[in-house]
C-alpha cells in the first residue's frame, strides 16, 4: 500500500489552462514511479509520447495479439470537506484515502505492481503488453491521442485495450444484492457547449425586462425540463438479463424479459434513480454560470456551460438540434466547446470472455456484465486502432465510493486494492498464446 500512498500524496492536478498546471508535481510523480517500480522501468521499453505521458512495451512470446493496459496520472481539483486531507494518502478504517485513489492512481499502481511482481518472477507474457499512462485525461488533453499515434506509427493493432471504467460495484441496481462486475463495452460521447446571451448591461436600479441573465435562466430551465428520448441499448439489455437471476420476484421476471420490454424497460430505469436513468438517455448538466462582475451592475453577457453525455444511438448533431429547439430563442447563442460522438460498441467475443473469466476467478461472488460507460475515458481515442476497447477497474466499490469520484472523501479499500493487483496479474498470466 505504501506505493499507492506515495502516488496519492503527489497533487498531479490537471487544468484546461496549461499555465495553471504544476508541472513539478508531474515530474515528482514520474520520479516516484521509477523509484517504486524499478524493475518495470529497467526491463520495459519506454517512450515518452509527451513530457509526462508514458508508453511502455513489455515484449511477449508473440506480438500477434498485443494488449494495452491504461491508466492516467492526473486528478481533478479538490473541493468539499474531506474526512482526511485529500493528498495525505492516509490509511484509516481499512482504506487509503485521497484524491486519485479510485480515479485513477489505484489502477496505475495496480497495473505497475502486477507487472513488477511478474517481472520479478521471470514471467514472459504470451503477447506483447503495452502500458499507456496519460497525463491529461481529466481535461480531454492530447496525451492519449499521441499514444495512439505512436502505436499506429509502429503498426500496432491491439487485440484489446483495457482502461478504467466499470468496477465490482455493490448496490448497483435496486433489489440486487450481488455485486456486479460491470465492463464498459462502449461509452457515452462527451460534448460541452456554452449558452451565451448578450445585452447592453447598465445600472441595476433600472433593469430592463428579460435581460441577459433572465433570458439565460429561461433557456437553462427549458433545457432542464426537456429530456431527450429514453432508450435501452443492447449492452444495457444484456446487463439487466444477467442480473435477473439475482433479483427478487417480481423484478426477476421483468429483467429476464428485458429484450422484449422496449419502452417499458426504459421507464423502469428512469424511475430507479439518477445512476440508472443516465443509462437510458443523453444527459445535460449545467456546470458553470457567469454574469455580472458586481451586484449593482446588470450583466452585459451571461453564460452557462453545459456538459452533455451523448447516449449510444444519438449523435452530437442531433443533440445540438434538440438544444436549439427546446431553447427556442435566437438571442441565446450556442457555442460548441468540445464534441465527441459515443464510442462504438465492442464485441463480447474471446477478449471479453477473458475479462469475464478473470472477474469470476478473483471475484467469485460478482456477476460479470457489459454496460454503457457513463463517463469518459482516454480509451475512446483507441477505437481508432482497436475494435475491442473495454473499461473496467478491478476494485470493489460501494455506492458511496462511486459517488466520491470527482467529489470528496475518495478512498479505496486496502483489501480491494490487493485484489485488484491479483486481477491484473491473472489477466496477464492468462493471455492466450
Amino acid at each position: 500500500m505504501a506505493k499507492l500512498q506515495a502516488l496519492v500524496r503527489i497533487p498531479t492536478v490537471s487544468h484546461r489552462d496549461p499555465a495553471l498546471v504544476d508541472t513539478r508535481a508531474f515530474d515528482r510523480l514520474l520520479a516516484e514511479l521509477e523509484r517504486r517500480f524499478p524493475v518495470l522501468h529497467e526491463r520495459l521499453e519506454l517512450t515518452r509520447v509527451s513530457t509526462h505521458a508514458l508508453l511502455f512495451r513489455w515484449p511477449g512470446a508473440s506480438g500477434e495479439r498485443p494488449v494495452v493496459l491504461m491508466a492516467h496520472l492526473d486528478v481533478v481539483p479538490v473541493e468539499g470537506s474531506w474526512r482526511h486531507p485529500p493528498f495525505s494518502g492516509v490509511v484509516a478504517d481499512g482504506s487509503v484515502w485521497g484524491r486519485g485513489t479510485l480515479d485513477d492512481k489505484g489502477c496505475l499502481a495496480g497495473i505497475c505492481e502486477a507487472v513488477e511482481t511478474l517481472l520479478e518472477d521471470g514471467h514472459v507474457p504470451a503477447q506483447d503488453v503495452w502500458l499507456s499512462f496519460g497525463c491529461d485525461e481529466e481535461v480531454s488533453g492530447p496525451a492519449a491521442t499521441l499514444a495512439v499515434d505512436e502505436l499506429e506509427r509502429r503498426g500496432v493493432r491491439p487485440w484489446f485495450v483495457l482502461d478504467e471504467g466499470g468496477a465490482v460495484a455493490a448496490e448497483a441496481f435496486p433489489g440486487v444484492a450481488a455485486p456486479v462486475g460491470v465492463i464498459g463495452v462502449t461509452e457515452k460521447g462527451v460534448t460541452s457547449i456554452e449558452l451565451r446571451v448578450e445585452g447592453r448591461g447598465g445600472h441595476a436600479s433600472t433593469p430592463a425586462r428579460m435581460g441577459p441573465t433572465a433570458r439565460l435562466a429561461r433557456a437553462v430551465t427549458r433545457l432542464d425540463r426537456s429530456s431527450m428520448r429514453a432508450t435501452t441499448p443492447e449492452p444495457t439489455v444484456e446487463l439487466l438479463r444477467r442480473l435477473a437471476p439475482h433479483a427478487p420476484f417480481p423484478l426477476r421476471t421483468v429483467l429476464a424479459r428485458a429484450d422484449r420490454l422496449g419502452p417499458a424497460l426504459a421507464r423502469v430505469l428512469l424511475a430507479a434513480g439518477p445512476e440508472a436513468a443516465a443509462m437510458t438517455r443523453t444527459t445535460f448538466a449545467v456546470t458553470t454560470l457567469s454574469g455580472s462582475p458586481a451586484l449593482n451592475v446588470v450583466a452585459a453577457t451571461a453564460t452557462a456551460g453545459v456538459n452533455i453525455r451523448v447516449m449510444v444511438g444519438d449523435t452530437v448533431a442531433g443533440v445540438l438540434d434538440h438544444v436549439r429547439k427546446v431553447v427556442a430563442d435566437d438571442r441565446v447563442h450556442l457555442d460548441v466547446v468540445e464534441r465527441n460522438e459515443p464510442s462504438p460498441i465492442s464485441p463480447r467475443d474471446d477478449a471479453f470472455r477473458l475479462l469475464e473469466a478473470t472477474i469470476g476467478a478473483v471475484f467469485p461472488d460478482a456477476v460479470p456484465a457489459p454496460y454503457v460507460m457513463l463517463a469518459a475515458t482516454d480509451s475512446r481515442f483507441f477505437t481508432r486502432i482497436c475494435d475491442r476497447v473495454y473499461r473496467f477497474a478491478p476494485f470493489r466499490m460501494s455506492r458511496a465510493q462511486r459517488e466520491s469520484i470527482h467529489s470528496y472523501d475518495e478512498h479505496l479499500g486496502v483489501d480491494a486494492f490487493l485484489d485488484g493487483v491479483r486481477w491484473y496479474r491473472r489477466l496477464i498470466e492468462e493471455l492466450p498464446r
